[in-house]
């Protein structure tokens, strides 16, 4: 008779970013919106000043004052791009907006610069949002911990920083508290609120053995943590600075439309030019053409079409990293979009990278719960992934044997109630059975085996079947594994295309055959032996929680929190920030042809004109920004309520 284990993930935890200060606070503290905030203020005080008739001085100084409050800035970046022989939008604006004042236009000139202002204001806005969603998980960490130090004479108990906590360390986290680090619990049991980290909406019961998260609320009860990262080195630190990277980085259309914008503008001064002097050398008055000549230059620049592109890739950036997936830069969120076919690793990205006893099958005369608690009883004192897997299906009540002893390239030994107790490593003759074998021997007869599988990952059918959808060829599957067993996850998940015995080499030669054909490949993985295939992927993506090193810094993408239901979330993200930059190209273009025709075949009047051009570069700017909120993550994949019951709580565990 065969017992069988209830296999359950036991790398459990992970990452979500937690909700980032309001828009508003955002704002006060740019100085791009202060400044423009000054401009659109001392414009509002001189324009009704100048309808009721004030004198002319008056509202000139303040129309003034609105013409340096959002003015310098632009003016000293389009001066100094100058400098290095670059034509910047900026520096056509504001030329235009002095032009239109020395004519007496100033209300228009001060118009234009207060738009210009706020257009620059919420790019700004857009791109400090972006670091925000990620930075924000900082605040969660406490920065104080008690960590614990024993001793023959007792336990000693000290504040310290939680940037001094290093791997090792112990700290005790007190009923209410935050805890301080990454790490496994040793001792004590409490219920943990990781709402914030992993949007499970009731607390999870956490023992010995058992990961916490920093910034995650512990509950009732006192336990003694040890750390496993030092805060330098999490995930979190990591998300930090490739945030900042992804911030500075162009996607390939952004660098087009860069390379494009320096000819175009030339292109707007020839042409403003042309349009000045033709008039004049036809006999039109010179004020008259230089008005004309004016708002052909505001018309024509294109400031839009220049922010159409970076702010949606980077709201879309930081919507991607709240959800737990974190995208190095706005050039790889905008190729996901493309990605035509998805291939997984197995081990440690659709399973769980670590063995979990699955069944129990006792010799006759023997009972399953006999045979476990004899294999823990031996296996508490071994350090070996298969030993520990046993131990946690046994439970915390097994005593432990005497007399342990390693049995090098074979399992452990140890006296058991006077019982000399082996749990060795079973050879081929269970060949037909998937996972491992371990065979448990009392005083040298077989008490019976214990099985033991990598865990499949909870989400990993849902997220393959969701990537086939949205792909345009199958999902693979690439493995080092033996062929059983690649088939029988592939089977479990849905996957129809399996490659298996891979070498690290193999993999990356796979992932470079399936691109010779044109497909772009997104790759998912989490060891060092998976970091050629990232490398060779168009895209490779790896898992944050566990990954090596190596993985992390070769990888385009980091799943934060191992959740592979953000993976096509983000293809479709991507996708759908597409639609933005196609939307936003179209209003711009649109709105420039349409003013330009208007002011060349026909008088357009100066105030409409800024209002028109100036409209369109904050319209394509608050659309982009559209992609940070919450609605824009597919709608398959927004976090739901769990079941708040104790029951639907120990059944998730």
């Amino acid at each position: 008779m065969t017992s069988t284990i209830a296999s359950a993930p036991i790398r459990t935890g992970g990452r979500v970013l937690a909700k980032p200060p309001s828009i508003f606070r955002t704002g006060a503290r740019l100085p791009e919106v202060r400044w423009a905030g000054l401009s659109l203020l001392l414009f509002l005080v001189a324009w009704p000043l100048q309808l009721a008739g004030a004198p002319a001085p008056v509202w000139w100084t303040i129309f003034l004052g609105c013409y340096l409050a959002g003015g310098w800035e632009p003016a000293w970046a389009g001066i100094t791009a100058l400098r290095n022989k670059v034509l910047d939008v900026d520096l056509l604006m504001i030329v235009a907006a002095i032009a239109a004042a020395s004519i007496g236009q100033v209300f228009d000139g001060a118009l234009l610069i207060v738009i210009f202002a706020t257009s620059g204001a919420i790019e700004a806005l857009v791109t400090q949002r972006t670091a925000d969603s990620v930075t924000s998980l900082l605040s969660l960490a406490p920065e104080q911990a008690t960590r614990l130090t024993r001793t023959a004479t007792g336990d000693a108990l000290k504040i310290v920083d939680t940037a001094e906590l290093g791997v090792g360390d112990l700290i005790l986290v007190r009923p209410g508290e935050r805890i301080g680090g990454d790490g496994v619990v040793v001792d004590g049991i409490s219920e943990v609120d990781q709402a914030a980290m992993t949007g499970e909406s009731v607390p999870v019961r956490r023992g010995p053995g058992q990961d916490v998260l920093s910034g995650t609320v512990n509950g009732t009860g006192a336990m003694t943590v040890r750390i496993t990262s030092p805060a330098s080195e999490s995930v979190v630190a990591r998300m930090v600075s490739l945030v900042a990277e992804a911030s500075e980085t162009k996607s390939t259309r952004a660098l087009f439309v860069e390379k494009v914008e320096q000819r175009y503008s030339l292109g707007v001064v020839i042409a403003t030019l042309i349009v000045f002097a033709l008039p004049l050398v036809l006999g039109e008055d010179f004020r008259d053409s230089l008005l004309r000549a004016i708002t052909f230059m505001i018309v024509a620049s294109p400031c839009a079409v220049v922010l159409s592109t970076m702010p949606p890739l980077l709201a879309a950036i930081a919507n991607a990293a709240r959800h737990g997936i974190l995208i190095k830069s706005a050039t790889v969120m905008e190729a996901m979009g493309r990605t035509q076919l998805v291939a997984f690793d197995k081990t440690g990205t659709l399973t769980e990278g670590a063995p979990v006893v699955t069944g129990v099958t006792p010799a006759l005369g023997s009972d399953s719960t006999t045979v476990l608690d004899l294999a823990a009883a031996v296996e508490q004192h071994s350090e070996h992934p298969l030993g520990r897997a046993i131990g946690r299906a046994a439970g915390a009540d097994v005593t432990p044997a005497a007399n342990f002893r390693a049995l090098p390239g074979h399992g452990v030994e140890g006296i058991v109630a006077g019982q000399l107790v082996r749990v060795i490593q079973a050879g081929d003759e269970h060949a037909d059975i998937i996972g491992t074998v371990v065979e448990v021997f009392v005083d040298g007869h077989l008490a019976g085996t214990i099985t033991l599988e990598d865990a499949l990952r909870a989400d990993a059918a849902a997220a393959v079947a969701h990537t086939t959808a949205i792909t345009a060829h199958p999902v693979h599957l690439l493995t080092g594994d033996n062929g059983r067993t690649a088939a029988d996850i592939a089977q479990r998940t849905g996957i129809t295309e399996v490659h298996s015995r891979l070498l690290p080499e193999d993999k990356a030669a796979t992932v470079r055959r399936l691109e010779s054909d044109g497909i772009p490949v997104l790759l998912v993985g989490d060891g060092v032996n998976d970091a050629p295939a990232l490398a060779s992927a168009t895209i490779g993506v790896a898992m944050g929680r566990h990954g090596s090193d190596l993985a992390l810094e070769t990888a385009d993408a980091v799943v934060i929190r191992d959740d592979l239901s953000t993976i096509p979330g983000a293809i479709e993200l991507s996708r759908r920030a597409h639609r933005f930059i196609v939307a936003n190209l179209v209003i711009a273009g649109a709105f420039i042809a349409v003013l330009v025709t208007w002011d060349l075949i026909s008088t357009l009047p100066l105030p409409l004109a800024v209002a028109g051009h100036e409209g369109s570069t904050v319209i394509v700017g608050l659309n982009g920004l559209r992609l940070l909120r919450a609605k824009a993550w597919p709608d398959s994949l927004r976090p739901r309520a769990k079941e708040s019951s104790p029951t639907a709580a120990i059944k998730q565990r």
